[in-house]
Order: structure tokens, then sequence, then C-alpha cells
């Protein structure tokens, strides 16, 4: 994905309860969908619709809490949530501590500017989970370049 496909955003969301404020001001890093196991249990869907945002660029107001885990990767995700409403707000792995993992659906009207260019972990996606088939999907994480 060339850099000027991934856009500078300016968004910001309240959790359910409107005790926790995410503000994200920055340029995205990537934009996926991932279906592994982890991020199915956590939205309850198919798969997750992820931005990685640099952690500089986030700012959260509120009380959070967090729970982590170690994943098939042998990496740590640490998923934030809203310990009143438990509204997922963000998520960072020990691969790469400065990046957040933001769910997308949490700016709601607010999210045009995503474009996922890949599925991730394409091994544990589910058949009912419809997703375009034209995105380049992977079994674990994309093959570097």
């Amino acid at each position: 994905m060339a850099s000027l496909d991934k856009p500078q955003i300016d968004v910001s969301a309240r959790c359910a309860c409107g005790q926790v404020t995410l503000a994200v001001a920055g340029r995205v890093r990537s934009m996926f969908l991932c279906s592994c196991e982890d991020c199915q249990r956590s939205t309850g869907t198919g798969h997750a619709s992820v931005a990685l945002v640099a952690m500089g660029d986030l700012t959260v107001t509120g009380p959070t809490a967090s729970f982590g885990r170690v994943a098939h990767s042998g990496a740590t995700l640490t998923r934030w949530f809203c310990p009143t409403c438990g509204t997922p707000l963000y998520a960072r792995s020990s691969r790469a501590p400065e990046l957040a993992m933001l769910p997308v659906g949490l700016f709601g009207p607010d999210s045009g500017w995503f474009a996922p260019n890949q599925m991730i972990f394409a091994r544990s996606h589910r058949a009912w989970d419809h997703v375009d088939p034209d995105l380049p999907w992977h079994d674990t994480y994309r093959e570097p370049r």
C-alpha cells in the first residue's frame, strides 16, 4: 500500500457509556481484516476490522482496563476496554509496541476513511462471514516484502 493510500485522520469516539474518549490524529499505518480466533472472540463476529496507528497519535481519556494473553505467534496481545461498559478501545502487540490496533467500528459514521487491503489469519475464517474475495488472503501474517 503506497503512503498516499494511507489516510491522515483526525477522529474521535466514545465508549457506549461515555466514560472513555479515544482520539486519533495522524497517519494510518495499515488497514486490514483479521480472522484470528482471538479477534473473533473479541468482536463476536467472523473478523475484526483493524487500523494501525502510532501510539503517539492516540489519546485516551477516562478509565480503562486491559487483558493480555500470549498469541499463537508468541507475542503478548493486550486489549484495552472500558471497565464499565466493556467497549473495546484498542489493542497492542509486544511485536510492535509502538503501534495501536484500533477497532474501526468504534468510529461509526466517521470511519469512511477505512479501506482494508488484506485479510490476515484467513486459516480460521468462517464460511458464514462474507468478506470481499478480491482482497488478498493470508493464512497467518502477510509475508514480508
